[in-house]
């Protein structure tokens, strides 16, 4: 059986909003409902929360989580991610075979958005994984904020970008949306071990400072990004106006 880790990243000092892992949703604290729903998806062999302030660990331990307290040096939730990984494993005396980083911002996701991440590394090739949904409104298409992704004829990820992709010549942009099928990405990725540890340790590439995407990193370097198409739409919490959506 495949042995597959959930960490959920979580920082205190947010710029636009901070200390959103501990807003309350709906009586219940972001972080511990993201805490709930990746419980639910059978594919993890374990979750624990990954921090580097006292206030989140605090919470944590409170509803009965598990907890980790990484560096406050880590520049991305990639690199938190290793290290809480490696710490998880010291502590249990267990190698995982895969590792998913589950978004501490989506206090509902889906636990069968996580499965789909973890059924990629039933295949022992599998390097990384991710979701991308299909595009059903045309603003979306045009806003940078919205990452639009190209994908194989063999499921893997050829491109992320801000912009609109591909390029649909000869057509008006108008109808683009009726002339080809547009994938946006939904960011949960799932990493095989030893690649994660592999992919921590590259430089920042070109074409990630120029989308500022960290997954451009990884394919500017040779890794391959497997991806399955979820139904379920990514509905994260960025300021306090997402929190009054929620409630």
């Amino acid at each position: 059986m495949t042995k597959i880790l959930g960490i959920i990243p979580a920082r205190f000092a947010s710029t636009r909003f901070p200390g959103k892992p501990l807003v309350q949703i709906q009586g219940k604290s972001m972080i511990r409902r993201v805490w709930e729903q990746a419980c639910k998806a059978e594919s993890l062999s374990g979750v624990v929360v990954a921090t580097d302030d006292d206030r989140i660990v605090d919470e944590v331990i409170s509803f009965g989580g598990n907890v980790i307290m990484t560096s406050p040096g880590h520049a991305t939730g990639t690199d938190r991610c290793r290290e809480a990984a490696q710490m998880a494993e010291m502590a249990r005396g267990i190698r995982y075979d895969a590792v998913i980083n589950i978004q501490g911002d989506e206090p509902f996701i889906h636990p069968e958005q996580i499965n789909q991440v973890a059924s990629c590394f039933q295949q022992p090739l599998t390097e990384l994984a991710t979701l991308v949904k299909r595009l059903q409104h045309e603003e979306d298409l045009w806003n940078p904020n919205i990452i639009k992704v190209v994908v194989s004829l063999g499921g893997k990820a050829l491109y992320f970008s801000r912009n609109a992709i591909p390029y649909v010549r000869g057509t008006e942009k108008e109808n683009w949306m009726e002339t080809h099928r547009f994938y946006k990405h939904i960011g949960i990725y799932g990493y095989r071990r030893d690649i994660l540890d592999e992919i921590t340790q590259l430089g920042t590439s070109t074409l990630e400072k120029a989308e500022s995407l960290e997954q451009l990193r990884w394919l500017e370097n040779g890794y391959t990004i497997q991806v399955k198409e979820t139904e379920f739409e990514s509905q994260s919490v960025d300021s306090p106006e997402d929190v009054k959506h929620f409630e």
